[in-house]
C-alpha cells in the first residue's frame, strides 16, 4: 500500500466533518496490519484556528482541506475506505508539519 493515498472516511459519524483520511505510512512498513493516516477536515469544520505549518491546506478534488497532522493516528487497514484519490504532491508539507508536531521545529 503506498504512502499518500487518500481514503473515503467510512465512518458515518465523522465523515462530514472529516471526509477522507491520508495515509502517510511509509509503504516499506505495508506488512503491518494498521496504517498512520492523517484526517482531512473541511475548512468550516475544524473548529480551530488553522496553523499552516501545523494544519496546513491540501488540495483535493478541487477543494482544500485541513490536513489535521496533530490528530494522527493509527487504524487497521480494514477500517479504511475506498482509495478516492493521491497527495503526493503535497508530501513535503505535510513531513514538515509531522515534523513540527514530534520535534517542534
Amino acid at each position: 500500500m503506498a504512502a499518500y493515498l487518500v481514503f473515503r472516511n467510512p465512518n458515518p459519524k465523522t465523515s462530514q466533518t472529516v471526509p477522507f483520511l491520508l495515509d502517510v505510512q511509509s509503504e516499506v512498513l505495508a506488512v503491518l496490519g494498521t496504517r498512520v493516516v492523517v484526517p482531512l477536515y473541511r475548512p468550516d469544520a475544524t473548529g480551530v484556528q488553522v496553523l499552516s505549518r501545523l494544519t496546513p491546506l491540501v488540495p483535493f478534488q478541487g477543494q482544500s482541506l485541513v490536513a489535521m497532522v496533530p490528530e494522527m493516528a493509527g487504524l487497521p487497514r480494514r477500517d479504511l475506505g475506498p482509495v478516492a484519490g493521491e497527495l503526493a504532491s503535497s508530501r513535503g508539507e505535510i513531513l514538515q508539519a509531522i515534523d513540527l508536531l514530534l520535534t517542534g521545529f
